[in-house]
């Protein structure tokens, strides 16, 4: 039985390899369990079919975030709760996003640079090194962090339930997540 809930989007900010998909995934799963609508937006995934084509100049990352943010407005207007993990490295158009949307939680998945590039498993960091990849955010391309963001958590210092606590500590200030 699906409870009856508004919708949210929460969205996951950080470096590659922070642990964004790690934290979304693991959350939905619980949230899931307690009935809840959930959908995932998944940056990585959604390049290959909405934003396929799309570059990594500021202008073609702003418009991937401007179409994740669209979808994921679409759905929370429709009472599902929306986990959306994205890199977003510019603090301007995460501000964008927060005011299209409205109902948002923005979640600063914070872990060091040195700490994503031990965890690179899908072999970014590596190329980045290696000159194969260019304009790779936190190596040749910034990535601004949150100025207030609703959750920090920090991965390298957290476990992923510590992290979550948080995370549903403030979705229950919106009524999701209270078993």
């Amino acid at each position: 039985m699906r409870k009856q809930h508004r919708g949210v989007t929460v969205w996951f900010t950080g470096l590659s390899g922070a642990g964004k998909t790690t934290l979304s995934q693991f959350i939905r799963k619980e949230l899931i369990s307690q009935g809840y609508k959930v959908e995932i937006l998944d940056s990585d995934i959604v390049r290959q079919s909405l934003t396929k084509g799309l570059g990594f100049s500021k202008q073609d990352r702003d418009e991937n975030v401007r179409r994740l943010a669209f979808v994921a407005h679409l759905l929370t207007r429709n009472d599902v709760i929306v986990l959306v993990s994205a890199i977003a490295p510019y603090e301007d158009i995460r501000t964008e996003v927060r005011q299209m949307i409205g109902s948002f939680l923005e979640v600063y998945v914070n872990a060091t640079l040195e700490v994503c590039e031990l965890r690179d498993v899908k072999g970014l960091y590596k190329k980045v090194r290696l000159g194969e990849i260019k304009n790779f955010t936190g190596i040749d391309d910034p990535y601004e962090v949150p100025l207030n963001p609703d959750v920090e958590c920090n991965t390298e210092k957290e476990s992923i339930f510590e992290s979550a606590a948080k995370v549903f500590q403030k979705l229950q200030e919106w009524g999701i997540g209270n078993e």
